[in-house]
């Protein structure tokens, strides 16, 4: 049986993750998503928040599991006996700094393989940053993210004073 991980801060989930998770689970046995406890940047959603929102959003895949974790990737890893780290790739830049991380985790655990997913075409520009800066600016986000994350990021920016409780705009239809 093969355990894979697909970690990520996730903050918050987009259908970009969704649309990785989905593709990995028909490769592996079972597949892990690590929601890293305390990454080194700004978090909008405590971890309890992120792994609950990205367990509802693969909840129809019965072969993932959304768990937290701290430390070294590599070794959450071991310590559910996955032999291969996933990630997601949407440019080169993304390459570069997965790459770099790439050499340094095999270093560090020689027998834990790297998978890159290329992005679907249409994530390739979902960030979960520009989401949210997108987000607070009143543009829609709808077709990104799940619902239940769509309203979770409106309750907790409104409770945090970044948007307004009135509605946001909605993506202007294409005219005919």
């Amino acid at each position: 049986m093969t355990i894979a991980v697909y970690p990520g801060s996730f903050d918050p989930v987009t259908y970009g993750h969704v649309d990785i998770a989905n593709r990995v689970a028909a490769l592996f046995d079972e597949v892990i998503v690590g929601v890293y406890d305390t990454p080194p940047k700004h978090l909008l959603f405590t971890t309890e928040e992120r792994v609950e929102m990205f367990r509802k959003a693969v909840a129809h895949l019965k072969n993932v599991r959304v768990i937290q974790y701290t430390g070294l990737t590599v070794d959450f890893a071991q310590s559910i006996k996955a032999k291969v780290v996933v990630r997601g790739l949407r440019m080169i830049s993304d390459f570069e700094r997965e790459f770099e991380m790439a050499l340094m985790n095999k270093k560090l655990a020689p027998g834990i393989e790297l998978v890159c997913m290329m992005s679907s075409l249409e994530y390739q520009f979902v960030s979960s940053s520009l989401l949210k800066e997108v987000f607070i600016l009143r543009g829609d986000i709808d077709a990104l993210v799940p619902p239940h994350v769509a309203v979770a990021m409106r309750k907790k920016l409104v409770e945090k004073g970044l948007v307004p409780a009135t509605p946001l705009r909605k993506a202007s239809a294409r005219k005919k």
